[in-house]
């Protein structure tokens, strides 16, 4: 018999049907057990052993007998309707995420903040669900969830700067915006301007500078033309700890958004002021459509709205 040929002529019904008439030793018990007529199962084994062109049943008693070909296709049956219940078990489970595993792509300043919030909040409302975190900045971010290396990210952008390095990074993609947060500057204790309540991002044009990730240089250095000075970048890192240590020191000033307030009021030795002149960045969640119907990333989603 042609492998193929049996391949397409078996599907789960017929192996579930052999593995009931095994069991009960009847067509009819068969039909009942299956909860279909009796005409319907004998009329699927008649078509099936067409399909594989050799018999099933031995109909010679009172009973029928599977052939030895029908106890093979009735042993395989057995473990199909194992792996279908369990199958039945682990989508129910993710349906009503008592499991599931999402894994979320974060920029570094929301994973200081804004994401622990979300991940707490998620093992108290459904503590089956996992949750994994990787860190990359928005354009890296982006291309793990097209590539099938993560299922939400994290993303960020600018007035005039989009979220990732081309007009066509969101194509095909959901967005969910999560907040605007102000920029803010991060001052040396005893800097002249510390004990100003809000700056003019002008009155720094004198400071060394302490830049960011690329995208946050390059909202800096906008900024700062627009009030008319190019500041003087002295140090740059993507490490925000980094960044308010080289602070505290005395070694710069820096722009930082409002998600690292509450690491940066911490730091000994620096103050945060607001500073006229700098603009929002919208932070938002991305994922895809596919992705949107999954229980588990739809309650992340929730889950990261609600830190906001």
């Amino acid at each position: 018999m042609d492998d193929l040929r049996t391949a397409r002529a078996l599907d789960v019904g017929s192996l579930r049907m052999l593995r009931a008439i095994a069991d009960t030793g009847t067509i009819t018990g068969a039909a009942a057990l299956l909860g279909v007529g009796q005409p319907a199962v004998s009329q699927q084994v008649r078509r099936l052993e067409r399909r594989l062109g050799t018999a099933l049943l031995d109909r010679s008693g009172r009973t029928v007998r599977l052939t030895e070909a029908g106890e093979v296709l009735a042993r395989h049956g057995a473990a199909v309707g194992v792996a279908l219940r369990a199958a039945t078990a682990e989508v129910a489970a993710l349906t009503g995420l008592r499991a599931g595993r999402v894994r979320l792509v974060a920029f570094p300043s929301s994973s200081a903040t804004l994401v622990p919030r979300a991940l707490v909040a998620l093992r108290a409302s459904h503590p089956g669900l996992q949750v994994t975190l990787d860190e990359a900045e928005p354009p890296e971010a982006l291309r793990a969830l097209r590539s099938g290396e993560c299922d939400v990210a994290l993303a960020f952008d600018y007035p005039g700067v989009g979220l990732g390095r081309g007009e066509d990074d969101l194509a095909g993609l959901v967005t969910r915006h999560l907040l605007d947060e102000p920029m803010l500057v991060a001052l040396p204790d005893g800097h002249p301007a510390s004990g100003d309540d809000v700056l003019q991002l002008a009155d720094l044009a004198d400071d060394d500078w302490i830049a960011g990730c690329p995208r946050c240089r390059g909202h800096l250095l906008s900024a700062a033309l627009a009030c008319g000075f190019a500041p003087r970048i002295a140090h740059a890192t993507d490490d925000y700890v980094a960044v308010l240590a080289l602070v505290e020191a005395g070694l710069g000033v820096a722009m930082l958004p409002d998600l690292v307030r509450p690491v940066a009021e911490r730091q000994p030795g620096v103050v945060v002021r607001p500073a006229a002149g700098t603009s929002t960045r919208a932070v938002h969640a991305v994922t895809a459509p596919d992705l949107l119907r999954v229980p588990a990333v739809a309650a992340t989603l929730d889950a990261l709205a609600a830190a906001v």
